[in-house]
């Protein structure tokens, strides 16, 4: 039988490679010497052939004419103080939201200088997501396995990547914590060996519920399945503090108090704001219609959250909430395709910084919508946008965001995008409602339009 089957797949699979070959689509020995012509073994293609043996394309390609460090001059800067360290985990997006907050913290309370426990929110996320995939499972039993949005859900059972949705609804339900009251650990610190663990588990009970006999069944399960995950989050990143002791210090490092809080009273007494209902998400998305509101299925971190919910606008109007916000002094969580022309060495963002046109001789003129049709780009990392520069008509001339890779990483732990960097590779912006045209919050009166999840332009922010 097994002889039989091997044959059989042998003979089908050369039925297959005859007709592809008769359609004329392989390359062929004539087709081959055609293609060989592109490599002549000029004096040119030697040289950059021989520099490409031993040397990375990045290197070859930095712009000479542009070697110089920008100009740091910003009109416009929030007051901020302090650089963050996301180190090796995915999780830009929480370092972002909460450095939104702590700018706001530091300068309303008068600190030298303060950080919140970024750990604390990662232990709550990853349980909220381990339940949103174990919920989600629940809800589509009735689904056969290989569709689609099945298959999504156990190819991304859960990770550290998110947005800012994610940052309002943990901080709106669990409160935040000074990062004293939680700090780092080497695994939250260095995340892929425990999300390997979690994703594993994840998938192991996901199909243990599509098992199960009924969906209260499922349900009582899954409380045991959260259980044990708890165990290992609480092994991994520590027991979030229902209750701790924290002394405010002025800028001085005089005393005003201190007190005992929980997570929740400790963020009302110091920041208070109602993150879900005051900050607006806008996307500069050219591939979709500008002026319309769209949500994205299962991108959200709380199952009894909201979704990804946002604005399409255009890159000018996107800008004019931006330079507003910056002159009130009030940071902005900002997202891009931050590996695009990166000079890590100097912090820019310049499009002019490596010329691979003149290396390969050739060009690459695909534009924004294009690039993001084609997968050639999306939004990959979040940072939080403190400073433009405008020249006297009002004009940005560029940007500067503070980023969370450290302190020795870019210009001081910041990076600076030109204008014409900002046009091509800025996606997602979040706003406060203060600073967003009544015209633009009247498009939230429309209904969304729903996206799938498994839409390439809304993967997490890493």
């Amino acid at each position: 039988m097994k002889k039989f089957f091997t044959t059989t797949l042998l003979a089908i699979t050369a039925i297959g490679v005859v007709s592809a070959q008769q359609n004329g689509g392989g390359i062929d020995a004539k087709m081959l010497e055609k293609i060989k012509s592109g490599y002549t073994a000029s004096a040119e293609q030697k040289a950059i052939k021989n520099a490409l043996a031993s040397t990375s394309i990045a290197t070859l390609a930095i712009n000479g004419d542009n070697l110089a460090m920008c100009d740091t001059h910003f009109s416009h800067r929030v007051k901020t103080k302090g650089i963050t360290d996301q180190k090796s985990s995915g999780r830009c997006w929480l370092f972002t939201g909460l450095n939104v907050l702590r700018a706001k913290m530091i300068e309303k309370h008068n600190l030298s200088q303060f950080e919140f426990s970024q750990n604390y929110l990662s232990f709550y996320d990853l349980l909220e997501k381990s339940n949103l995939f174990l919920q989600a499972v629940i809800d589509t039993r009735s689904l056969a396995f290989e569709e689609r949005k099945v298959d999504w859900l156990f190819a991304h059972p859960i990770g550290d990547g998110g947005q800012f949705t994610g940052v309002s609804n943990l901080v709106m339900k669990y409160g935040a914590v000074p990062k004293e009251a939680m700090p780092e650990t080497f695994q939250s610190n260095n995340t892929r060996n425990m999300r390997t663990i979690l994703s594993l588990k994840l998938r192991e009970y996901g199909l243990a519920l599509r098992a199960a006999k009924s969906d209260k069944a499922a349900a009582a399960l899954k409380v045991e399945q959260l259980t044990e995950i708890y165990r290992i989050l609480v092994e991994c990143l520590g027991v979030p503090p229902t209750e701790f002791e924290w002394t405010h210090r002025n800028r001085k490092g005089e005393v005003i108090s201190t007190e005992r809080y929980t997570p929740k009273a400790f963020y009302d007494k110091y920041i208070g704001e109602e993150l879900e209902q005051n900050y607006i998400m806008i996307m500069n998305d050219p591939t979709r219609e500008y002026g319309k509101v769209y949500e994205i299925e299962y991108d959200r971190h709380v199952y009894d959250g909201e979704n990804w919910l946002y604005i399409n606008l255009p890159i000018e109007r996107v800008k004019e909430m931006a330079i507003a916000s910056i002159k009130d002094n009030t940071a902005m969580y900002f997202s891009c395709d931050v590996g695009k022309f990166l000079d890590r060495k100097k912090g820019t963002l310049d499009l002019a910084n490596f010329d691979y046109e003149s290396l390969f001789n050739t060009s690459f003129p695909m534009n924004k919508r294009e690039r993001v049709m084609t997968h050639a780009s999306g939004s990959s990392h979040a940072m939080t946008l403190i400073a433009v520069d405008l020249d006297k008509e009002g004009k940005p001339r560029k940007w500067m965001v503070e980023n969370s890779w450290g302190a020795k990483s870019g210009y001081k732990g910041n990076l600076i995008m030109t204008d014409e960097w900002f046009n091509e590779y800025m996606f997602r912006l979040v706003v406060e409602r203060k600073y967003v045209p009544q015209d633009i919050l009247d498009m939230l009166n429309q209904k969304p339009i729903l996206l799938p999840a498994w839409d390439p332009m809304f993967a997490p922010e890493e």
